[in-house]
């Protein structure tokens, strides 16, 4: 017999939980469940539907959960499990890839990440906000979600006032646009190529229950991936208020050793293939690693602070919080404006400036 769980999804137009949801109900991997979706439209409405039984479970876009725990706390709920990220990466819709943009090129984008690292990526392309964009031709920026924006900017690349745009998978998907996609790859291609590190909680899925929810039902819709970006996210970023958020880049993911040493010979790093040998050459640890990368951008886009750290999965809490004590003190220093020193000489403005 099934067991049967009825769950409240919130949707948003960038991760389409109800969606995603039916596709694994489908899927040989939820054969021992029965799941019923309904939909709510909002946080409030889902830990309302928890409290009062109408549900089991709330699945909702980790970033909805954003700066909003204490309201889950106080409802006697917690997050009980996640599903790992598919498609964390934007696309830009134009018809021609970034780098064969001509100069001078508009392209569009909500993110700041994502306007940071596409300067970073390309000099002298225009990368605007839509709501930038709007207010230089002193038209109405469209009202609504990021689907509504979407449409607007297709019809604005339709009729070549811009040159492309930044979308997620889900919304390009629902709106389908005549233009092109090229994924903007979380992946170098080659040693010293771009990436495009997701923005905060990228397609994350998470699920919110009541604190005595068992954990053999959670283990049957969560997965351990998945638990592991909630987890390091959460402890990473989740203090960040929340009108800097949408500046973070990161990216968590299980990573086998074999891959990350084939890697690590392609792009000639001796250091990290090296870590996984001991002093005989052989490789003792061949359990599943997490692989950690997170990042901020100058406005400009000509300076980054990042840190990569690829941690054993038995040992990601620990090294979840050094990590994030070692990030702490370098964005501290590196965003800090140096005094006047009698010997040091006069006072000097930060190395990197994250405000927009």
């Amino acid at each position: 017999m099934k067991d049967r769980l009825e769950v409240a999804s919130l949707d948003h137009p960038d991760c389409l939980v109800s969606k995603h949801l039916r596709t694994f109900a489908s899927s040989p991997e939820a054969s021992e469940i029965e799941l019923v979706i309904e939909s709510v439209d909002s946080l409030e409405a889902g830990l309302s539907a928890l409290v009062e039984v109408e549900c089991d479970l709330l699945a909702l876009p980790a970033r909805l959960l954003h700066g909003k725990q204490v309201e889950m706390l106080q409802a006697g709920c917690k997050v009980v499990g996640s599903r790992t990220p598919r498609r964390p990466a934007r696309v830009l819709v134009s018809e021609n890839k970034l780098w064969y943009q001509p100069r001078g090129a508009i392209i569009l984008a909500d993110s700041q990440l994502i306007r940071r690292q596409l300067r970073r990526a390309r000099r002298g392309l225009r990368v605007l906000s839509p709501k930038a964009y709007a207010g230089i031709h002193e038209i109405d920026l469209p009202d609504g979600n990021s689907e509504s924006l979407a449409i607007w900017m297709e019809s604005l690349r339709a009729d070549g006032s811009i040159d492309g745009f930044v979308a997620s998978r889900d919304v390009y998907d629902s709106i389908r646009p005549d233009g092109r996609r090229h994924v903007l790859g979380v992946d170098a291609i080659d040693r010293g190529s771009d990436i495009f590190l997701p923005i905060a909680y990228a397609d994350l899925i998470v699920f919110i229950g009541r604190n005595a929810f068992p954990f053999r039902l959670s283990n049957l819709i969560s997965e351990k991936e998945g638990e592991s970006a909630w987890w390091i996210q959460n402890h990473l970023i989740g203090a960040v208020p929340e009108e800097e958020i949408d500046r973070v880049g990161i990216l968590v993911r299980h990573r086998q050793v074999g891959t990350i040493m084939r890697k690590a010979q392609e792009f000639f790093d001796l250091a990290m293939e090296n870590a996984f040998h001991d002093p005989e050459g052989d490789v003792p640890d061949t359990a599943v690693h997490v692989e950690t990368h997170i990042e901020v951008i100058s406005k400009n886009g000509l300076r980054t602070l990042s840190m990569e750290r690829v941690m054993p999965f038995t040992l990601l809490e620990s090294a979840t919080i050094t990590m994030l004590k070692d990030w702490e003190i370098l964005l501290k220093n590196t965003t800090a404006n140096l005094p006047e020193h009698p010997r040091e000489g006069p006072a000097i403005d930060a190395w990197l400036n994250l405000e927009d």
